[in-house]
């Protein structure tokens, strides 16, 4: 007999892993939707209204709405720990989708590279072993570091974004967009269990106007990202992977939710923590090849060592 805990993680885990599927689908749309558009500055919502006119991007934004339908459903049945880690592998799916779109194979580094980054948070989950089901913001928490965290690291990525160019400006927006996700992810949880209340509630309540606040800036973010960077999938594993992340530490530092923090647990977390940015780095460097790769294509120069397997994901 499935316990009412069990019957709780049989609706939200196959819902989190759909909407990882709808919201890979809606990366990659949206991405392949911002070639087509004119380069805008950051945060201009000027970008939006070209992109309005792409039917591609306008099935990004109804795979959108299905994934964070989906994630909220997620929420309501599962603590943030477990279901935002479970949405990073809508990488995999953005892959295989925009490989399709563009009419190329999978390339195998960049495949490896997102399965090291999805095999680093796995081993965090493991070693973590999040529990709880909060349903809002515990009052014995301290939230005022985090936030003051997030914000400066949020900050901080977004000068680098416009002082710089190329990939660091693209790392720069992604960085950004990864936290803006987290905390509309934490923010999304308290809506849901205020909603348990009464579907009036969270209109009372100022989490719901702050989540439409954050969560268009974030998307507006990862427009500019994804039409920043000539490759989807290093921006897209640095959002994915700060996404669960950020929803991690707020699901602590904020909603009263446990996580192991043994001297062992820690070190396991950390030792994760790395191996999900070698899966990172190992992206950015082979985008970094492939771009090189084409530049000499586009140039007349043959490429040295070519791959017959190489694509643009």
């Amino acid at each position: 007999m499935v316990s009412a805990s069990g019957t709780s993680l049989l609706l939200a885990v196959p819902a989190a892993v759909v909407g990882a599927a709808c919201m890979g689908l809606a990366s990659a749309a949206q991405a392949r939707a911002t070639k087509e558009v004119e380069v805008s500055r950051i945060l201009d919502p000027g970008l939006l209204r070209g992109l309005a006119h792409r039917p591609l991007w306008l099935i990004g934004m109804v795979a959108t709405g299905a994934g964070l339908a989906l994630q909220l459903v997620a929420l309501a049945f599962a603590p943030l720990l477990v279901v935002q880690p479970l949405l990073i592998t809508s990488l995999v799916f953005a892959n295989v989708i925009y490989s399709r779109l563009e009419r190329r194979p999978l390339d195998r580094v960049m495949v490896a590279g997102s399965f090291i980054c999805i095999a680093g948070l796995a081993a965090f989950l493991v070693v973590a072993r999040p529990s709880g089901d909060s349903v809002g913001f515990s009052g014995t928490t301290k939230p005022l570091p985090l936030a003051f965290a997030l914000a400066t690291v949020t900050v901080v990525a977004l000068v680098v974004a416009v002082l710089f160019h190329g990939s660091v400006r693209v790392l720069g927006l992604a960085v950004a967009t990864g936290i803006l996700y987290g905390v509309t992810a934490g923010l999304m949880k308290a809506v849901a269990g205020e909603a348990r209340e009464g579907l009036a509630e969270p209109f009372q309540n100022w989490t719901l106007y702050l989540v439409c606040i954050i969560g268009p800036l974030g998307f507006l973010l990862s427009q500019n990202t994804f039409q920043q960077g000539q490759f989807l999938t290093p921006a897209l594993a640095v959002i994915t992977a700060l996404d669960p992340l950020v929803g991690v530490g707020i699901g602590v530092w904020w909603m009263g939710e446990t996580a192991n923090t043994t001297t062992w647990a820690l070190a396991g977390e950390a030792v994760a923590g790395a191996v999900i940015l070698v899966g990172i780095m190992l992206l950015a460097s082979r985008a970094e090849h492939l771009a090189r790769a084409q530049a000499g294509l586009d140039s007349g120069v043959p490429r040295t060592a070519p791959e017959t397997s190489e694509g643009t994901v």
